[in-house]
């Protein structure tokens, strides 16, 4: 069975090098769909709690709202970082509350501070699919994500090889020691 949650992004980017309207900075608002399989959990009668789902995602999806996203080679990425830089936000600034967990992967990297993501490929629906996957495959058992930006849509399936460890008494996934962050819920006592 599955879990299905859904998270609406504000971000914008442009297609360096791409012979066409997008190669223009512009933005876009994005929904992407995150659906989670696994077996029902006894102990709370469901497959993942969607608020949970929520939270494990948006931890590593907040990078992407309101964030500016350029390719690794746009030359307008070190203009922007000096803007940052000569307004004094490149490092951040009290009004920057909706700061992620920074990340690197081979993907993308994350600059929270600056509300910049700079990634390898150009920022494509396909592409954040990869990127999102990426980066909550360990947390989460993703079967499927789908992304609309625009007229835009991707979704891609992915195969789930087995059932988390969740604690009965909340629904979520149990740390590495078989205890339940959320309740303290400890599996083998």
């Amino acid at each position: 069975m599955k879990s299905i949650t859904t998270f609406s992004l504000q971000y914008a980017h442009r297609f360096y090098g791409f012979k066409g309207e997008a190669q223009y900075l512009h933005g876009h608002t994005g929904i992407m769909t995150i659906e989670v399989e696994d077996c029902i959990n006894k102990g709370v009668n469901m497959v993942f709690p969607c608020n949970e789902i929520k939270k494990t995602a948006w931890s590593v999806l907040k990078n992407f709202d309101h964030a500016l996203i350029l390719r690794s080679d746009d030359p307008l990425l070190p203009a922007v970082l000096d803007v940052y830089e000569k307004q004094g936000i490149k490092n951040g600034s009290p009004q920057n509350t909706m700061m992620g967990c920074a990340f690197e992967t081979e993907l993308a990297q994350a600059y929270p501070n600056c509300r910049l993501v700079v990634t390898k490929e150009t920022m494509t629906v396909e592409g954040m699919i990869k990127i999102t996957y990426e980066l909550l495959k360990d947390k989460l058992n993703i079967s499927k994500i789908t992304f609309t930006s625009g007229d835009n849509a991707a979704s891609e399936i992915f195969e789930v090889t087995g059932t988390m460890d969740r604690c009965p008494l909340c629904g979520i996934a149990l740390d590495e020691h078989g205890k339940c962050p959320k309740c303290g819920y400890e599996k083998n006592k």
